[in-house]
């Protein structure tokens, strides 16, 4: 029944409110930038290349792999794949679109985190929580870290715990009964090694594995791609015929591409969600909109190339895709046609890395969140607890049902949305200022510094004075 009341909401969001929401603001925030997302590629690969302010402070481009390690995970795999299965391949269309659109969004709410964010002891800090304060909103604010929480600390790490284990179901050692509660163990125990060492220990873990899995994933996927490079014209024909099957799409809109490509898209990338602010805030930068851009190419990064490769190296498998293949099934099935028996151990291997740093980095972000209810940052001890807690919720997570969970990560992530999209479109004119006057100092040949008198902010903030 919970799971039956949960659908209907899931389906009432994404079918209606959040496919208008999000496009409505991705156009909106390219519109008023001046697509950024495309006109400043160069200043984005720059700015991750930045020194820190403060050296002790965290860089953009550590600030980028803990955002890129949350966004990159199950998703990129499991995600592609379900979408592919259930909703064809003109699925991978909107997903393209939603990053592409959805990538200005992500640059705007970075930008603003960057704008408000707070002084802490071991650096800067902040998020959605604190721009949506300087609107007077503070319930809003506690409602949006509560269901962050729920989000990242729940939905999403028992999804990625279950998908991690079900990629070992093909394997003749699984057992259903048990198998599932083993794998959760070694990860929960894992994850909580790691956690202990508190967020300096998650960005050192991820700051090395992210990159490596990144980039070895995609070499393998297009070495794959062009092993099968006689399948390609037919692949485009068909995500372009069914994207823009219109019989097809409305006669069905719950179970077409649109709405899977959508939503995998969303669930992958996360633009707009409100999640990704919460590390582009500790990053110690010269001026927002650098941050801003340094998430953009997150962005790109997990859709436009990291899911563009599952799709490739599944769809070109020859495989046909079928709802009763969906989720890791699929993967393995096409790796298998291509590479034989060892199909099957590079996506188990890929799966677990992408698993691994997909849970720390969500546990970065709820570590934020718990700081903010809090008021403070906990002392060790009590978060020592609370990780603890969260290492079980991984446990747990592994032996659950995965609709059940794919519904749950998708309406707490939807209600995220639906909180983080309209505030920032509020506090737009601070993007659009900010992006102006970094425009201008570069045409100036300078490298852009902020002042928050330069936007027109008056209030004292903690940074940019």
């Amino acid at each position: 029944m919970l799971n039956k009341i949960i659908g209907i909401i899931n389906e009432s969001l994404y079918s209606y409110i959040l496919i208008i929401l999000l496009i409505a603001g991705g156009v909106y925030f390219s519109a008023v930038t001046g697509f950024v997302q495309f006109r400043r590629i160069g200043q984005q690969f720059k700015s991750i290349l930045e020194k820190p302010t403060n050296k002790k402070g965290v860089s953009p481009f550590q600030a980028l792999i803990v955002s890129t390690a949350s966004r990159v995970g199950t998703g990129n795999i499991i995600g592609v794949s379900s979408a592919i299965c259930m909703g064809g391949f003109g699925s991978v269309f909107w997903m393209w679109l939603i990053a592409i659109i959805g990538s200005a969004s992500a640059y705007a709410e970075s930008t603003l985190a960057q704008i408000f964010k707070k002084r802490g002891k071991d650096g800067c800090y902040g998020g959605p929580a604190y721009y949506i304060e300087t609107l007077n909103l503070k319930p809003l604010a506690l409602v949006f870290t509560i269901c962050l929480i729920l989000t990242y600390g729940f939905g999403f790490n028992m999804l990625a715990s279950f998908n991690l284990q079900s990629t070992f179901s093909g394997y003749g050692f699984y057992n259903e009964n048990y198998t599932p509660w083993i794998i959760g163990a070694i990860v929960a125990l894992a994850v909580a090694f790691c956690l202990f060492g508190g967020g300096r220990g998650i960005i050192k873990v991820t700051e090395f594995l992210v990159p490596i899995m990144g980039i070895v994933y995609v070499l393998v996927a297009l070495a794959l791609t062009l092993l099968n490079f006689n399948m390609l014209p037919q692949v485009m024909d068909r995500i372009f015929s069914e994207a823009f099957d219109f019989k097809a799409i409305f006669g069905g809109f719950g179970g077409s591409c649109v709405m899977y490509g959508i939503k995998r898209g969303l669930f992958s990338n996360e633009a707009g969600v409100g999640s990704a602010p919460n590390a582009s805030s500790s990053a110690e930068i010269s001026h927002p909109v650098k941050q801003g851009l340094v998430q953009v190419l997150s962005v790109f990064i997990d859709t436009i190339l990291i899911c563009t490769a599952t799709a490739f190296m599944c769809m070109c498998s020859g495989v046909e895709p079928n709802e009763s293949i969906a989720g890791a099934q699929y993967v393995q099935l096409s790796l298998a046609e291509t590479l034989g028996s060892l199909g099957p151990i590079f996506i188990t291997v890929t799966m677990i890395l992408f698993a691994f740093t997909t849970l720390l980095g969500n546990l970065y972000y709820v570590d934020k969140g718990i700081n903010y209810l809090a008021g403070r940052e906990l002392p060790k001890k009590i978060m020592n607890i609370i990780h603890i807690c969260f290492a079980l919720v991984i446990f747990v997570g592994a032996g659950l049902n995965a609709t059940f969970l794919w519904n749950v990560a998708d309406v707490t992530m939807g209600l995220m949305t639906l909180i983080n999209m309209p505030v920032i479109i509020a506090l737009s004119k601070y993007v659009i200022r900010a992006t102006r006057d970094f425009d201008r100092q570069l045409k100036d040949g300078k490298n852009p510094t902020f002042k928050s008198k330069d936007i027109g902010i008056d209030k004292e903030l903690d940074y940019w004075q």
